[in-house]
Parts: structure tokens; sequence; C-alpha cells
């Protein structure tokens, strides 16, 4: 194997350019020339693909986002626009893929990789924390200390008006996010799409320890809670008690961006180095993890179709500290 390629896809997070990095950095020592595939899968159609040399990453490490930046392709969804991709792929003599990316990029390279039998292996890169195959993805760690800090901020206008807020955060229908974030934050409740909401239960909270207390309330609320957004379930509160003073903030994209924690820049290099090796020794169509601290590797057909874990195992300290 003398040329691989590389490219991230979908929706950016911190710990990507440390990833591509360690990446360029294992080839190297085994003589292989790594090629960056600019803005996902529509660089493979479009060929965007730029011979990476040393400094493009030699101080990439600390970056947020991709230096090879990102997008998503519907065309890469079709069997043209896969044709494209693999016909340019071709005229560079590119001998295997490296993506990096969510769900939907693992599963277009599941699916390129099984009609054109060409070698894809996976890393998970999504702030949401919701593949299978891995306890943490690349950039969800940066995004909870992002929302963390953001919370926390928060926290000290909720408690100096005595105001009830309700803070949304990222994750899409996973809320791994709003739960680690707001547990470490000391919320006063936590509404995550893997528990359904009793509003009932979420009144009468408001009622015991905000109303009857005079102190601030927190509520945090990831994007796929299944009663509705922030907005929504603030809505709900105040047709309960029309009179207390409520404030929405929606921490948005925010939490994709900034310097990856030490935690994914670690985490970055191990799963690069062995995404490398991984292609480099003949394997295919696997995704490269971390579970219990240890890499493993995940057929992507397993990777797209199940759920990470993580929530699950914390529910129970959600009980007590943030039902």
């Amino acid at each position: 194997m003398k040329k691989i390629a590389i490219l991230t896809s979908g929706g950016d997070n911190s710990g990507l350019n440390a990833c591509i990095r360690s990446v360029y950095y294992s080839a190297d020592l085994q003589n292989v020339n790594l090629y960056g595939v600019y803005h996902g899968y529509n660089g493979l159609i479009n060929n965007e693909f730029k011979l990476l040399k040393v400094d493009d990453v030699v101080d990439i490490i600390g970056l947020g986002g991709t230096i090879l930046k990102t997008s998503r392709s519907n065309e890469f969804k079709t069997k043209e626009g896969m044709q494209k991709a693999y016909d340019n792929l071709m005229l560079h003599n590119i001998e295997g893929l490296i993506v990096i990316g969510g769900n939907g990029s693992l599963t277009g390279a599941n699916i390129f990789s099984k009609i054109f039998n060409f070698p894809c292996i996976g890393i998970p890169g999504t702030i949401d924390n919701d593949l299978g195959g891995t306890d943490y993805t690349l950039g969800f760690d940066t995004a909870v200390n992002v929302a963390l800090e953001c919370i926390e901020k928060i926290q000290d206008t909720a408690n100096s008006h005595e105001r009830m807020f309700f803070i949304e955060v990222m994750g899409r229908d996973a809320g791994d996010i709003a739960l680690m974030a707001g547990m470490s934050s000391g919320a006063d409740a936590i509404l995550i799409p893997e528990i359904h909401t009793n509003l009932d239960e979420l009144f009468l909270k408001i009622e015991k320890n905000y109303i009857n207390k005079n102190k601030s309330f927190i509520v945090i609320v990831a994007e796929g809670e299944d009663v509705g957004d922030a907005k929504t379930v603030e809505y709900e509160v105040l047709q309960k008690f029309p009179n207390i003073e409520t404030k929405v903030t929606v921490l948005g994209h925010i939490q994709r961006g900034g310097k990856p924690t030490y935690f994914d820049r670690v985490i970055a290099l191990r799963m690069g180095y062995a995404a490398f090796n991984a292609l480099y020794q003949g394997e295919s169509s696997v995704m490269v993890g971390i579970v219990n601290n240890t890499i493993v590797k995940t057929p992507l057909e397993l990777v797209i179709t199940q759920k990470n874990e993580l929530s699950k195992r914390f529910i129970n300290l959600k009980t007590i500290f943030a039902n």
C-alpha cells in the first residue's frame, strides 16, 4: 500500500484535526502517502485531492474544526455520485480510504466499500456520541465541556435573579451531552430522549424546589427530547405556573467549536493510529472505537444500526441528582 486518502464528513467537531495528524504520522512511518480530500464526499466527487505534507499537519493538534473542511453530500447517495468518487480515487491510485464522521458518513462509507470492493475504515467523529462500537466519539468530550462552561455562566445569572432557565443543548436524538453537562453542573432537571418526560413530575419538582424555596432552577433540555425543544418545555411550564419568570437559552453550534480537550486529542491520536494500521493490514468496512479504554474494531453495518449505551449507564445517577 503506497497511497491512501482521508476525509471528514458531516458535522464538524473538535478533535478532527488531531485525528488527521495522527493518520498522517502513522502513514509516514510506513512510507505511505496520505491524500487529504477536501469537503467530504463532495470532494471525492469533484476531485479535490491534495497530497498532505508535514507542514500541513504539524501544528494542527489543538485546532478546532477540520483543515480538510466538511460537507453533507446528497450526490454521494446516488450510484452516479459514487461512481465519480471511485473514478477519482482510481485516478490518483488511492488504495484505501479513511472516513471520519457520524452515522450518515459511515453509512456512506459502508455502502461505497461494498459496491466497489474498496477498503474503507471509519473513525467516529460526532459530538452526539450516538454511535455503537465506541464509548466516546471524537468531539463529544469537548462539546460537553463547552456546554458545562456555558451552563455555569447562566447559573450565575439565574442565582442572582432567582430565575428559571431552560437551556437547550445539541445531540440530535441522543441525550449524552445533556446528561453529562447537566449532572456535572448540578442542574435541577435534565430532559433526554432516552427517558420519556413526565411533565407532571417536572411540575412537582418545580413546585417543591423552586416556587417554595425562592431559588434559581436550571432545566437542561436535549434537542431530541420527546416533549419538544426548550421553548416548548418553557411554554408547558408557564401554562402551569403563569406567574414565574423564565428564560430560554439555546447553546447551538457553539458546542461544535473550540480547542479540543486533552481527552479528545488523546483518543484522536489513538483512533487515527488504529485506523491507519487496520487499513494498512488489509481490513475494510470496520470502524475503530474505544471501549473500556481499549481499541476495538466493529463492522460498519453494526455501528450504524446500534446506539451508544453511555447514557444508560448514568440513568440511576440522573434519578438521584437531576430527575
